[in-house]
């Protein structure tokens, strides 16, 4: 077998000489995908980056924010949907925002939970103590209810929170975030008493979906959603106060007042200016008629502060090609990467017995951790966007070449091991020439799984702000729209066989023929599993 891959003349450094300009297209595509946050001229404004959650309230203001901030000559740019409260703060707090829109109770109960906020004049002090400075109330109040379906409402005689004691077994469904959160389920379960134990949590804007098929029972929504009204839903009475006072507001750096005052003197424009209808219906707008975020918040400046703005859109191919090469930075810098580190580990592994151990514990306990959960760790130290991103996936690919590197090279049989020997040649001599051309087969399966894995993982990293395929996903579960997913997901699903593709042409180059005949496909189960067993 080892005679036929000679005759070849690959097992010197054929696997290096196939992998070597697949990596280098990968780095290349990705190092020229991925653009860096342009530095502004010390003679034009200040930048403005503007963030918003992951709900349609919290993008329109964002985008409303982003036209004021053009209108005050900034420049301005938007990081929309960046998932929940925690990662906005942290931006906010790292300066990888500027501004973005909160609110009072979420503030209070949430993020600075557990301080003296007894006064006004103490909220401020403990925000002015992290560089963070808050607006007025723009206007509205979005607290958080508890929603039944009217039919369900009537049946049962729901009229008040209190009133879910008398039936345990209705099924609960509530945003995860309001799970975890100190003004959320913990303490409402605990000053209602409530009974339940069937609780879910889920995405926000899929629960409507679970209460409209039957499958949930009890939700909480946000006072001004518009499929309140779309699902016939009737929010319970908070009859012992539990929801306190959630108004909208403006959180920004102090530093923005200083560097870009006529950006926020633009932005304190809005305080006062939004009631609750018209929020509402601004989200109804956008949820339930199809307008886009940028057109609802331009009618709002247009008849709320009478300024005109220019609307821009950005058509599909324009988008789809910008997605496209932020995908490719993401994945092209990750899986180079992983590619140029895993392979030597995973011979390490296998020549190091007890080492291989700790190296294979490692890259599989990384593998267990949640993506998003990963994400969200790394942002303290790297921000959001990119960095963290690019950190993330080269760790979860990892994995599946690690371990394929050693199954190939642990599996090679002993007496093959013994005829090198027998030649003469050395440990290194017979890594290179025997070895790794034997095990090259096993490898390239380890890294077309890590390369189909790392496609689909970046499309979560638009919750922090990396974009790609994953912000069309994102942007359609929240607006429930089928086609807006579908042109995140089939372009994903293109990239992940385009890759899988060129490695096995890569394969057919470096793996003989005789053995690419050998099924396999995937991280190798057939696996000594005693990486410990004596080697020649």
């Amino acid at each position: 077998m080892s005679r036929r891959a000679s005759s070849r003349q690959l097992p010197a450094t054929g696997l290096a000489l196939a992998l070597a300009p697949v990596v280098a297209l990968l780095l290349a595509i990705g190092l020229a995908a991925w653009s860096p946050e342009p530095r502004a001229e010390e003679s034009t404004p200040r930048p403005v980056t503007i963030g918003s959650k992951k709900f349609t309230e919290s993008v329109i203001l964002g985008e409303t924010l982003r036209l004021l901030a053009l209108d005050a000559g900034h420049p301005s740019r938007h990081r929309a949907e960046l998932g929940g409260t925690r990662i906005l703060w942290g931006a906010l707090l790292s300066g990888e925002i500027d501004i973005y829109p909160e609110y009072s109770g979420t503030l209070v109960r949430e993020i600075l939970a557990g301080e003296d906020l007894s006064s006004p004049e103490r909220l401020e002090a403990a925000l002015s103590a992290r560089g963070v400075r808050s607006s007025a109330s723009l206007g509205f109040e979005n607290t958080y209810a508890i929603a039944v379906p009217e039919p369900l409402a009537q049946q049962l005689g729901l009229r008040r929170i209190s009133d879910l004691r008398e039936h345990p077994d209705l099924r609960l469904g509530f945003s995860s975030e309001f799970l975890e959160r100190a003004d959320g389920w913990p303490g409402l379960r605990q000053r209602y008493r409530l009974p339940q134990t069937r609780v879910q949590g889920l995405d926000h804007d899929l629960v409507y979906r679970g209460i409209a098929a039957g499958h949930l029972d009890v939700t909480v929504v946000y006072t001004t959603d518009a499929e309140i009204a779309r699902y016939g839903l009737r929010m319970l009475d908070d009859d012992l106060g539990y929801f306190e006072d959630y108004q909208a507001i403006l959180l920004y750096r102090a530093e923005l007042a200083e560097e870009a005052p006529a950006a926020v003197a633009a932005f304190r424009r809005l305080e006062g200016a939004i009631d609750a209808p018209t929020m509402a219906g601004m989200n109804g707008a956008v949820k339930l008629e199809g307008d886009s975020e940028q057109t609802v918040a331009a009618r709002l400046l247009s008849e709320g502060l009478g300024l005109e703005v220019t609307v821009s859109g950005q058509g599909f191919w324009s988008q789809l090609g910008q997605r496209t090469l932020e995908h490719l930075g993401l994945v092209g810098v990750s899986l180079g990467a992983a590619i140029l580190f895993a392979v030597p580990l995973g011979v390490l592994a296998a020549q190091q017995a007890r080492l291989g151990h700790l190296i294979l514990g490692i890259t599989g306990m990384i593998q267990t951790i949640p993506s998003l959960a990963l994400f969200v760790f790394l942002i303290p130290w790297l921000g959001i966007g990119w960095l963290p991103t690019v950190v993330a996936l080269f760790l979860y690919s990892l994995l599946p070449i690690v371990r394929n590197t050693h199954a190939g090279l642990m599996d090679i049989p002993v007496p093959i091991r013994e005829s090198a020997d027998v030649l003469g040649l050395t440990r290194g001599a017979r890594l290179r020439l025997i070895e790794l051309p034997l095990a090259a087969n096993t490898i390239l399966a380890g890294i077309k799984t890590s390369a189909v894995l790392n496609v689909g993982t970046a499309t979560v990293a638009a919750l922090i702000g990396a974009g790609g395929y994953g912000q069309p996903i994102l942007t359609g579960i929240r607006l429930d729209d089928t086609a807006l997913i579908m042109q995140g997901a089939v372009p994903a699903a293109l990239l992940a066989l385009g890759l899988q593709g060129l490695f096995e042409f890569a394969e057919r180059w470096v793996v003989p023929r005789g053995l690419r005949l050998k099924p396999t496909d995937g991280v190798r189960t057939d696996a000594d599993p005693d990486p410990e067993r004596p080697r020649a």
